[in-house]
């Protein structure tokens, strides 16, 4: 049986879940993008109104800014890498309700406003895989592992993501929010992408930037959950087995 290795140990391992988001892609790259361009798509119509967010604007989605406001990182424990997307309508819409906007209508602008930036960060194509991913995707397929994705986000948005990377080829599962009951960190998306990988628990890896994913991998059973924290120390990641900054850190032996 194949085996990953970590630093001096080997966890013996037939298949390996991912997150998306900061797991695969880089998410400043792309939801980084997707988020400058809502909260100012947000500040324009808090604008017209006379007003403006009623908490700091790095703590709307739970961004981080640079003098000159540019977007140059983010909170890993925050809304713009943990919120499902209606949660994150819900944040944003609750800023224009504040502002005096009826929830319907807020609702309404807030999904307008997102779907403009959606269809901008669709011209870009913005997207970029972590650092060492592709050659770890390329020993996992060499050894013969199964590999699935779980994420939060839906199935049309995940599947153009891992096409722009050019990495669809090597999932044989993708679970995202809308293809069950109960989201992360409820262990059914693991339990789900096990199953349709003919995986035992005790035989698959998790790997993923939140601390729910660890959750999920807990939940579910799984041999080891993998934090990987490239934004941070990685003290978010609580329930992680092991956090590591890189995918440098990893390799497949068999």
């Amino acid at each position: 049986m194949p085996e990953l290795q970590i630093n001096d140990e080997c966890i013996p391992c037939s298949g390996i879940l991912f997150d998306k988001d900061g797991t695969l892609l880089d998410l400043l790259a792309t939801w980084g993008n997707w988020a400058e361009l809502v909260l100012c798509g947000m500040e324009n119509q808090l604008a017209i109104m006379g007003t403006d967010f009623i908490v700091d604007r790095s703590k709307v989605l739970g961004t981080q800014h640079d003098a000159a406001g540019k977007l140059i990182g983010y909170d890993p424990a925050g809304p713009l890498t943990m919120a499902t997307e209606e949660e994150s309508y819900g944040v944003l819409a609750w800023q224009l309700y504040a502002a005096g906007v009826p929830w319907n209508e807020a609702l309404t602008r807030v999904k307008s406003i997102a779907k403009d930036a959606m269809y901008e960060l669709r011209k870009r194509r913005t997207a970029q895989p972590l650092e060492g991913l592709l050659p770890f995707l390329e020993q996992c397929a060499a050894a013969s592992l199964k590999l699935g994705v779980v994420t939060s986000d839906g199935a049309k948005t995940t599947q153009e993501h891992l096409d722009w990377l050019g990495i669809a080829h090597y999932f044989h599962s993708v679970v995202t929010r809308d293809r069950v009951l109960n989201g992360k960190p409820a262990p059914e998306m693991a339990e789900l992408a096990c199953g349709e990988l003919g995986l035992s628990p005790e035989v698959t890896i998790i790997i993923g930037d939140s601390n729910a994913d660890m959750q999920l991998g807990k939940g579910a059973g799984l041999r080891l959950a993998v934090g990987i924290s490239n934004m941070g120390d990685g003290n978010h990641l609580i329930d992680a087995d092991v956090i590591i900054s890189s995918y440098n850190e990893l390799r497949i032996t068999y």
